[in-house]
């Protein structure tokens, strides 16, 4: 329990009131327009919309998410977030195209590029999908926030997750977008600060970069062990060599797994529970280990008792093993062994090492899976939306007064994002060696939280916390304002009432920046439930949809039927390749990076006859989008139109 002294409160409540005083006098900018109150007018030069771009990709998850990473994979872990690199393209190439079309959201977008039916169809779900997508954003981020505020004042998740983000619907529904990026300026100022002050602060607390490297030398090896919840008897864990088969080291006892549901596993042995990290700690920090030429299993051992469903971590000495090792486990006395992983190192310097692969295919860190986010960031950035950060982006991208500066601000934006997910890379590190036993993703998320709560001094806590609200609040203000945007421009105005006058758009705007919040508080406590399915949803259900989504900026002849084909079919497939072919045992269950390739690749077999199959889109609406947007790639038929109608000439003619 975190407890504030008085300038710790100064600092909370001055953030806050400069917050709400950012609703207040952006208040009669944001009522004046449609335009000015989701795109500011499209009048921002470039360093305010990077800013945004950089703090609304701050998120009270985002830390999380880098701890977790970072502390089961070491500095490897980094490149899980190098998917920010397709901005690096997009900058230059799809960012510039989107700014020329001047369309206010992705969904409008479509109706620019494609025509006809298929385009309305394409519209409206685009739309539809942004809006439950932002909902589920923020209740994402918005649970985030309840663990934090559980984890350092003791209150109900519930509580974090409503009180602060209705706090920001105030100066959102005030001032809309002027209100969101005239905030994320200031948040992204204090996020950075407390980022760079609590990240410092922990480094220094673990002995310093070299501290660090020095401790990392002395601590024994270690493997992250999920014991499956179904498991219910005594196991044998071994160590083997991965080339010969050699076995290095074996239990001498069977170690007790108890049923998660077990009342023994919940009640008698919870105290045993919270203790089991230090332990596990205490094991690894013994140095003794290390000198000891023979391979040996430290923890578990036949007196320790495991529960089913919970995460592990084994614990042994190197000896002379060599670099790597396979790890097994067996529930048959020996009779046959189930793999934990593949070309585990041995040791713990490997940690800061960013290149540190198991293998090309094997293991829980394999070169092919790399291979694979290296495409999906760096080609990635050739088209819109492959990426869920594209759709915020896009509005970020409209609100800079200049092609240029909507490059810019996405460039300079995504190396913030870079940076900071550097330092908080080198922070974790540090908080490993201080902790390094923690077994549960759960609690070790919380590594960087954790850092600034238990180790900043009394007043530093205060602004500690307001940055945490300065991340909490520039993403929930952006996806507020983002969600209402489609909800008002892309279904109320082009379905319902293309009439609407400006100030009833405003109202519209503010009424469904309020469903929105509501709707997000309901995924918010549904969260628990529901992550699993929303996280196969963001990633695997959208790898059928990665290359059309390239292919519809390339691409003259790619029509609004193929990409409405690649989406169903990418709904259906993802269901049988994840789930339902291998619980069948059709297929085996297929590693993420196999998953996203095969969905990719049956899918196409859909879209791709059906583009063929049916009709190009009209030239003449491929000549408009073409001479308004310029785009690149294989667009020889439409260019070779629009210049012998001279409408080419003509565009560059006036710049």
């Amino acid at each position: 329990m975190v407890q504030f002294a008085l300038l710790d409160w100064i600092w909370m409540i001055l953030f806050l009131a400069l917050m709400i005083g950012c609703g207040v006098l952006f208040y009669r900018l944001g009522k004046r327009s449609e335009s000015d109150f989701f795109l500011a007018g499209r009048g921002l030069p470039w360093w305010l919309p990077a800013t945004s771009v950089y703090a609304t990709h701050t998120a009270t998850d985002t830390p999380m998410w880098v701890t977790g990473v970072i502390y089961k994979y070491g500095l490897t872990g980094i490149w899980y977030s190098f998917f920010a690199a397709w901005c690096a393209i997009s900058a230059f190439v799809s960012t510039r195209i989107f700014r020329r079309s001047l369309a206010y959201t992705q969904a409008e977008w479509q109706s620019l590029r494609f025509t006809g039916l298929g385009s309305e169809l394409l519209r409206g779900w685009v739309a539809g999908w942004q809006v439950f997508m932002n909902m589920f954003i923020m209740g994402w981020v918005g649970i985030a926030m309840g663990k934090v505020c559980q984890y350092a004042f003791g209150w109900p998740t519930w509580v974090g997750l409503i009180a602060f983000s209705a706090i920001c619907a105030i100066y959102v529904l005030a001032a809309g977008y002027w209100g969101v990026v005239m905030a994320d300026f200031q948040q992204g100022i204090i996020a950075l600060a407390a980022i760079l002050i609590v990240s410092i602060w922990g480094m220094i607390a673990a002995g310093g970069p070299g501290g660090i490297i020095n401790r990392l030398k002395t601590l024994n090896s270690s493997c992250e062990w999920v014991i499956p919840k179904d498991v219910a008897s005594d196991a044998l864990i071994r160590i083997t060599d991965p080339n010969t088969g050699t076995v290095w080291a074996q239990s001498e006892n069977p170690v007790p797994i108890l049923k998660k549901d077990d009342p023994t596993s919940t009640e008698q042995n919870q105290q045993y529970l919270e203790k089991l990290d230090e332990k596990v700690g205490q094991i690894l920090a013994n140095q003794a280990g290390l000198k000891n030429k023979q391979v040996q299993i430290l923890f578990p051992a036949g007196q320790d008792t495991l529960i089913a469903g919970f995460t592990y971590s084994i614990v042994w000495t190197a000896g002379e093993s060599g670099e790597k090792v396979n790890l097994d486990y067996s529930l048959d006395q020996g009779k046959s062994w189930i793999n934990i992983d593949i070309n585990h190192y041995n040791g713990q310097t490997w940690r800061i090492n960013p290149f540190s692969f198991s293998g090309f295919t094997q293991g829980q860190f394999p070169v092919a899976w790399f291979i694979t986010m290296m495409i999906i960031a760096l080609i990635g950035g050739f088209g819109m939306g492959t990426s869920i950060d594209w759709y915020t982006e896009a509005q970020r991208i409209q609100s800079a007064r200049t092609v240029r500066d909507a490059s810019y601000s996405i460039w300079w934006g995504t190396a913030l994002v870079v940076i900071r997910n550097s330092i908080w890379a080198a922070a974790i590190l540090g908080f490993f060696v201080l902790f390094p036993g923690i077994g549960e993703t759960g609690k070790y998320e919380l590594g960087w939280f954790r850092l600034g709560f238990d180790f900043l001094p009394a007043g530093m806590v205060g602004f500690f916390f307001a940055a945490i609200l300065a991340i909490h609040l520039s993403t929930i203000s952006t996806q507020l304002n983002l969600g209402a945007l489609y909800a008002t421009r892309d279904l109320y105005q082009h379905y319902l009432n293309p009439e609407a006058t400006e100030q009833k758009l405003i109202w519209i705007g503010r009424f469904s920046t309020f469903l929105l919040l509501l709707g997000s508080f309901i995924f918010g406590l549904m969260m628990e439930e529901i992550t699993k399915w929303l996280i196969f949803a963001l990633w695997i259900m959208a790898a059928g949809v990665w290359l059309p989504n390239i292919l519809q900026v390339i691409w003259w002849r790619f029509n609004a039927w193929g990409y409405l084909a690649s989406w169903i079919a990418n709904l259906g497939l993802s269901w049988l390749v994840v789930w339902v072919l291998p619980a069948f045992g059709i297929i085996p269950e297929l590693p993420d990076y196999l998953q996203f390739w095969a969905l990719m690749l049956l899918t196409a077999f859909i879209y791709l006859p059906i583009t063929y199959l049916t009709k190009p889109e009209d030239m003449d609406h491929l000549v408009k989008y073409y001479v308004m947007s310029r785009p690149i790639g294989f667009w020889g038929p439409v260019h070779k139109e629009a210049v012998k109608r001279g409408l080419l000439a003509e565009v560059q003619a006036v710049g």
